[in-house]
Parts: structure tokens; C-alpha cells; sequence
């Protein structure tokens, strides 16, 4: 049996250690536990059950006849997560779970440069929404209480994943960025510092941080690029708060969730140019 690690003279063996992908699973399975546990904010597992069944039945399908096999469905499991945790359509309404989880699923197969997707699913599905629908729907961006217990657990989980992954770099690189773009919004709007911070208490910001920012198919290949790109996108997100901060024109259109949309603009631009770059 193979091995990775020996203590104190006994071997591990490798199927014992999760992988990065078990690991990223069961930490969105965490967030949707923890979320829905202290504050409900699902609103109902038939909505669970419908996306993740939309994400499941796309793939399959997109899968078989466009690539000739069965897919593994982790990934349209972590999509169909976060777009349940993500997503608040007006009035209760259904058919946004279904177009999401549709948009999400088909944009791996169908938006692809140079043999890759170049849009993390959940990111892609959730931005279309905002943008063509922003009146139906609106994204869960408050925080879970400002609960230190339920966010201690999340983050502290969510680091661990994130190293055992090695994309650690990522994750504290987005967020020490944000900050401290928080201190310069905090100084040129007028806000409270605990307020321009407090979105990083949020499942969208954790989400972000931990999942769509760190989606190894839609990162660039190296550690410094990478850097560089969530460092860009940091920066357009506080472009595009300050634009609402101080009513630009054109600002209402990113104001439904600028960290979504700063993702969405950046870094399929970064992934094809370094897709290009390299096959160059």
C-alpha cells in the first residue's frame, strides 16, 4: 500500500489523508451546517435539493455527449452549495435556483479557451444573475450574526483546508488586501473600520476566500501570478465600492455584489493571458 508520511516508524497510508477536493467539499458542507444551524439562512432544503439536482443533472448530461463520460459530481456539489448559500431571489421565487444552477454548470463546457473554463461555475452563475436580474435577486452578503464562534470555526477550518491545498497564499493574500483596502475606504468615505471590515465575517467573502478565488482550474499557474491576480481583484472591488460610495455613474450596476463581480471581470482576463503566454 502506498504511503505519504511516516510517525514514529509507521506508514500512513495515502487513502487516510483527504484530498484537497474532500476537503474543500466538506468545508462548504461546513458553512451550510454552521449558516443553517445558527441562523437559517438557507430559508429551506427543497431549495438544496432543487439546485443541487439542476447542477447534478446539467453536468451528467453536458458530460456524456460533449465529453463521451460520466462526470464526478463533487464539483456540481460545491456549485449547487454555494449558490444555495449565496442566492436570494425576491419573493421566494424558484426559478432563479434553477437558472444559476443551469448558467453555473454549462459555462465549464461551453466558455472554455485553449482546453480550459476560464470562469470559476459558482462565480460565473451568480454574477449572470445580479447582472441580468438584479431586481429578483440579491446575494447573502450580511454576516452570520458577527458570531465569533460560528466564524472562528469557518475560518480557522477554512485555513487549514486552504494550506493542506496549497493555495493558502491566496486566501491570506485576498484578505490582508481587502483590509487593509478597508482602512482606505474606512479614510477617504468615513465609515467605521469594524464596518468596512465586517464582510469578511460573511459566507459570500468566505466563499470567495476559500473556494472561488483558490478553484485550481481557473487559477493561473504560478504562485506569484496567482498573487498578483487576487491583489487586482482586491483592488477592483474597492474601485467598484467607492464607486458607490460616492455615486459614479454606471455604479448601480456593480453595487449588487462588487467582490462577485471584481472575480468575474479579473480573472478569466488573467487566466487567458496566462494561457496564451504560455502556449506562446
Amino acid at each position: 500500500m502506498s504511503t505519504i508520511s511516516q510517525a514514529q516508524g509507521q506508514a500512513v497510508p495515502a487513502w487516510w489523508i483527504p484530498s484537497p477536493k474532500t476537503l474543500i467539499t466538506a468545508f462548504i458542507t461546513l458553512i451550510l451546517v454552521v449558516g443553517e444551524w445558527r441562523f437559517g439562512i438557507i430559508g429551506g432544503y427543497d431549495k438544496l435539493a432543487l439546485t443541487l439536482g439542476v447542477c447534478v443533472l446539467t453536468e451528467a448530461v453536458l458530460s456524456w455527449f460533449m465529453l463521451g463520460r460520466w462526470p464526478r459530481l463533487q464539483s456540481s456539489y460545491i456549485s449547487g452549495t454555494s449558490l444555495v448559500l449565496l442566492l436570494r431571489p425576491a419573493g421566494g421565487l424558484y426559478w432563479p435556483f434553477v437558472v444559476a444552477a443551469a448558467l453555473s454548470i454549462s459555462a465549464k463546457y461551453v466558455l472554455r479557451y485553449r482546453g480550459r473554463h476560464l470562469w470559476n461555475p459558482s462565480n460565473f452563475g451568480l454574477a449572470i444573475m445580479v447582472l441580468l436580474a438584479p431586481n429578483q435577486v440579491a446575494l447573502l452578503s450580511h454576516e452570520l450574526g458577527n458570531d465569533i464562534f460560528g466564524n472562528a470555526v469557518i475560518w480557522t477550518v477554512g485555513l487549514l483546508v486552504a494550506s493542506r491545498a496549497k493555495v493558502l497564499h491566496i486566501s491570506v493574500t485576498y484578505a490582508s488586501a481587502f483590509a487593509l483596502l478597508a482602512l482606505l475606504r474606512s479614510a477617504l468615505v468615513g465609515t467605521p473600520v469594524l464596518a468596512e471590515l465586517a464582510p469578511l465575517t460573511g459566507p459570500m467573502y468566505q466563499l470567495l476566500c476559500f473556494f472561488m478565488l483558490t478553484d485550481p482550474p481557473t487559477t493561473v499557474r504560478s504562485k506569484r501570478g496567482q498573487v498578483l491576480v487576487v491583489l487586482l481583484i482586491a483592488v477592483v472591488e474597492c474601485i467598484f465600492r467607492l464607486a458607490n460610495d460616492f455615486e459614479w455613474p454606471f455604479a448601480e450596476i456593480v453595487a449588487p455584489a462588487p467582490p462577485i463581480l471584481a472575480l468575474f471581470v479579473v480573472g478569466p482576463i488573467a487566466l487567458a493571458w496566462d494561457l496564451k503566454r504560455r502556449s506562446a
